[in-house]
Order: structure tokens, then sequence, then C-alpha cells
């Protein structure tokens, strides 16, 4: 932890997480009106608008966040190296100077000073690009000025007349913005979370963490297979509606999102009895890998909904009671047949059409009735049935004579112990 006089880098990492989450709030306002504009990150400027990915950008969008907000002067550092940004963007893009101008927004948490030319650059009615310019031309040739902005405002001086008009009639000053700290309001009537919604802080929480996944996704650009260029309104929009869904009526949240498991993760339920039921019935690594996907990630939202009071333990007894009934029918219904003369492969094939059509009537069973439930939840419930039947009193299994197995199991267990 960086010490009081030590160089620190909390005000920089502020500022990042602030332009990330200034893009969630912009794209969200967005999304009401105008579905189809697209967000970049970190292309041309900190964050740009447009309604085609290849277009030009309809808006060029710098960030400032300031810690303590105070005074936004003529000489600031953040105000010529905005300026400067834009024009180099402007550059990238050609704009000639006949041709329509992105919008150049300055989003900051300082007060522009009255009668400032940041002043005279907001929206409001006091709005004069005239002035402003004027203003502007007479502080960047002020040799006097501070020297950390010279360069930018050379670059400003070098334009020609037509230009500085047309980059000063295309800026923007939006200053006044909340501080990090304060953002969340504001986030959440943008993303139409209301206040009373119980799960407002879960909902914003999980809208959050998408978008920052979003938000390196839009950042890393190494490997082109993988990169995302922009991202719109409407798949915002669609998310939205997509959180929020699960935390109305009876639905239980899905906070867990599918991912491969790493190969750590899978060696560590190696011994488990989980895999020891796959393998009795003949499945290879990369099917049993699959299995596991379903049952780790189902273990840890059961887990999640426990711990943030979504479910009780007797609901989730109840659901378990379900899915067992379930597979008892499954059960009795392939194995039928199956006797002292059943051979050892065709009791694995049995075996592995009594995980198939278990797992198929799993993934149809909501973990409340009544309400909608992800399929890998039913799937992966069900193997942590299946983990525990060497001391359930009503074992569940894949293979015909997986009791007989699960008590040799539970004999190694105790031998190796």
């Amino acid at each position: 932890m960086a010490q009081a006089g030590s160089h620190s880098a909390a005000g920089q990492m502020t500022g990042y997480l602030y332009q990330c989450e200034l893009a969630l709030l912009e794209l969200a306002e967005r999304s009401w009106q105008d579905p189809a504009a697209e967000l970049r990150m970190e292309v041309l400027d900190d964050i740009e608008f447009l309604h085609d990915a290849g277009a030009t950008p309809a808006e060029l969008l710098q960030s400032k966040h300031r810690i303590e907000a105070g005074s936004l002067s003529e000489t600031s550092k953040d105000v010529w190296r905005s300026i400067a940004s834009w024009i180099d963007a402007l550059e990238k893009l050609g704009k000639p100077v006949t041709e329509s101008m992105p919008l150049l927004r300055l989003v900051t948490t300082q007060v522009a000073a009255e009668g400032s030319f940041p002043y005279l650059l907001r929206n409001t009615p006091q709005r004069d690009t005239g002035l402003a310019l004027a203003r502007m031309e007479e502080v960047a040739a002020d040799a006097d000025g501070p020297s950390g902005t010279a360069g930018d405002r050379t670059k400003f001086l070098g334009l020609t007349p037509a230009r500085r008009l047309r980059l000063v009639e295309a800026m923007v000053v939006c200053d006044g913005a909340p501080v990090m700290s304060d953002l969340d309001p504001k986030l959440a009537r943008a993303l139409g979370i209301r206040p009373t919604n119980e799960h407002a802080d879960a909902i914003l929480d999980q809208i959050k963490g998408w978008w920052y996944r979003v938000a390196v996704q839009l950042l890393e650009r190494k490997d082109p297979n993988r990169m995302r260029t922009s991202v719109s309104a409407q798949e915002l929009a669609t998310r939205i509606e997509e959180i929020k869904d699960h935390y109305t009526g009876l639905n239980l949240p899905i906070t867990e999102e599918l991912r491969r498991l790493t190969e750590a993760e899978i060696a560590a339920y190696a011994d488990r009895l989980v895999v020891a039921q796959m393998r009795w019935i003949g499945l290879k690594d990369r099917t049993i890998s699959t299995h596991l996907r379903d049952y780790h990630h189902a273990r840890t939202q059961r887990s999640e909904w426990l711990r943030t009071f979504k479910i009780t333990e007797a609901e989730l007894d109840q659901y378990d009671r379900r899915l067992w009934n379930e597979w008892d029918h499954v059960f009795a219904d392939l194995t039928d047949a199956v006797d002292d003369d059943t051979s050892d492969v065709e009791a694995q094939s049995i075996g592995k059409d009594v995980l198939k059509e278990t797992m198929r009537v799993a993934a149809d069973m909501p973990a409340r009735r009544g309400s909608a439930t992800e399929s890998w939840i039913g799937r992966g419930t069900m193997h942590s049935l299946a983990d525990r039947a060497d001391t359930d009193a009503d074992p569940v299994g894949w293979h015909p004579r997986f009791d007989e197995l699960c008590r040799s199991h539970a004999c190694d267990d105790e031998q190796e112990q």
C-alpha cells in the first residue's frame, strides 16, 4: 500500500475504472432511443460512438476523473490533452474542413470556471463558440502558459483558422460529472433498475460484472480471432433484460457463467465418486470433463443461493428428491432386463443410456416449481447426488451394479486412509 507522500497509482487506476463505468452509463442512456448505437474504447479516443462498426465515429469522448473535483481552468492539462487527442484522431480520420465533424465531448468531474472557454463550450444557453475560440487562441499563444501543455497548445495553433473553428464548434464540455463513488445511482437509473427492487444491488453488480468482461474484450487486441471491436446498445439492453428476468417471480438468479474447467480443477475431482461413477460405464476423459463442468458450476450456484438466502436448504432437499425420483424411473426402466449373465460391456452400455436419459430429464427439472432454471443446474445436481451415492440412503448411479461398485469404492478409500 502506498504511504503518504509516495508515488501512488490510485488516482490513475480510478480514472481507468471511471472510463469503463462511464462508457456503460453512456451506452445505457443511448439504449432507450438509439439501440443501433455502437461503442468502442481506446481506438481513436477514450470512448467513441458510431452506428456502424466500420464507419466514422459520430462522437469522440474524453473521460477525465479527479477524486477531488475542483475547478477546471483554461490551462488545465485535462483540457489541452483532450484537444490534442481530438486533433490527432481527426487527422487519422482524414477529416477535411468541408466534412461533417464528430461530436467532441469532454466529460469531467471538475467544474468549469465561469467565463472560461470550457465554460463557454458547455451545452447551455451561455454557449458561445466564437468567444471560446478567441479565448482559446489567446491562452494557447501565451508564452508564460504551463510548460506541461506547451506541446498541446502548439498543436492547436498549428491548425488553420478554419480547422480551429470547426474543432471548437464540435466541442462540448460536460463538467460537474459525478465522481466514481457517486456513479452507481445514476447507472441504476440509466439501466432501469428501480431502487425499490429488493435485488437492485445484485442486478447492478451482475450487469457491471458482465460489462467489465466486455471492456476487457474491447481492449484486448492481441488475438484477432478473439477480438471484439464494439458493443451495441441493443446488446446491452438485451443483457439487462436477461439479468432482470433472473430475479423476477419465482426464478432463481443465475450468477454462475459456464466455462471450461482448468486442468487443475478437473484433477481436483479425480478421486471423487462422481468421476468413478462415470468411469465405471466407460466414459472417456473428454466426456467426463464436460459433465464435471455442470457438476462444478451447479455446486457453486447452489452454494451462492444459500449464502444469499435465495432458497432454503429444505427447498433444495425437495429439488434433490424430485430429481432422485426421475432418476429412479429411468434406472428401473433401463436396467430391468439386467441379470447375472449380463456382460460388463453390455452393463456399461446400459449405464451410458441411464446417464444420457437421466441428464435429459434433469435438464428440464426446475429448482423451484413454476420457475425456469438453467439446464446445467439439473444435470450438475444429479451428478452431486451420484457423488454421495456411497453415503446416501437413496443413492444415484449409472452402472446397473453401481451399488456394489460404490461399496467397493468406499472400502478402497478406507484402506487408503
